[in-house]
């Protein structure tokens, strides 16, 4: 076989591990006619430019990790938008690719928003279809070679409470009667960057708390979405990522929950950087702030999520 030949069928190889690295498969988190919290009203997704208002079939999506890299851990990412929006474009989610390409397993949540007309109580959508989400993963775990004791959760900004709701409010709200209601909702790890946790007065990001529980919410309300209200010993361990200089999220938010979660034991790590604003990504942050990711692997590793 000669070079020429040979660089072809190197580059082939390549483009075909990519595709494979980056192949996702959608999945519906519930049956039809059987979604709760819904008023059977017959709307459609609502895509403006670049993000999704209205999710009409929240699903998520999976980034199975290669074979040969597999840890059999996996991490269910919720993104953020403030409860109004969010990405429309699943296909190219640069922290599912990140962490996939370490041999974790990524699912994607694309979740009701509050401001959908179908709802019957919008506050519980998001969190509903967070613990379907984690109740699939469980059912399915040995398909795609998944340990059920190191299934986590992932979330930024307002994703960010949805992710740290899975993890502090143990009520069942999405059981439906089917084979999924017997399995587990609740993530062993949590990872929690520039994330909304309370809806406090002097700390909450008032869009976010505004879009779930309403402008002039009730205090019960304020109370219980307030997350860190709601950690106890069975809250699992918890990274915390922020930025100091954060003007959308407060880091007091991660303060608060953290210092929460010391109180009732929980074993966990606060990371505040100086600079970086909100939103990190996997790539692109000034400074230490640029260290995050490969914190976080290392704290996975520290807690024996993944070797």
């Amino acid at each position: 076989m000669n070079k020429s030949i040979m660089k072809m069928l190197l580059v082939l190889l390549g483009i075909q591990s990519a595709i494979g690295l980056q192949a996702q498969e959608k999945i519906v988190l519930w049956p039809k006619d059987k979604m709760p919290n819904s008023k059977g009203l017959q709307t459609k997704d609502s895509i403006i430019k670049e993000y999704l208002f209205t999710t009409t079939k929240p699903r998520m999506y999976a980034y199975p990790a290669a074979k040969e890299k597999n840890t059999g851990a996996a991490i269910l990412i919720v993104p953020g938008g403030g409860y109004l929006r969010l990405p429309a474009d699943y296909s190219k989610n640069a922290t599912a690719l990140y962490y996939q390409s370490k041999g974790i397993n990524v699912f994607v949540l694309c979740h009701r928003l509050p401001g959908s007309p179908d709802l019957i109580s919008p506050e519980k959508a998001p969190l509903q279809d967070a613990q379907r989400a984690m109740r699939i993963i469980h059912a399915n775990a040995a398909q795609w070679g998944i340990d059920t004791s190191r299934i986590g959760v992932g979330g930024t900004s307002a994703g960010g409470h949805v992710a740290s709701g899975l993890g502090t409010h143990m009520e069942d709200i999405s059981a439906i009667g089917d084979e999924l209601d017997g399995y587990s909702f609740r993530p062993d790890f949590m990872v929690l960057v520039s994330a909304v946790i309370s809806f406090r007065d002097g700390i909450a990001h008032k869009g976010s708390r505004d879009r779930l529980i309403g402008s002039t919410p009730p205090q019960t309300l304020v109370t219980l979405y307030s997350n860190e209200n709601r950690v106890t010993k069975a809250t699992p361990p918890t990274l915390l990522i922020h930025g100091n200089d954060d003007r959308t999220v407060s880091s007091l938010n991660s303060v608060v929950f953290y210092q929460a979660l010391k109180n009732s034991g929980i074993s966990s790590s606060l990371h505040i950087f100086p600079y970086g604003g909100h939103g990190y990504t996997v790539n692109k942050n000034p400074g230490s702030a640029n260290m995050w990711p490969e914190i976080t692997l290392e704290w996975l590793r520290e807690m024996k999520y993944i070797q």
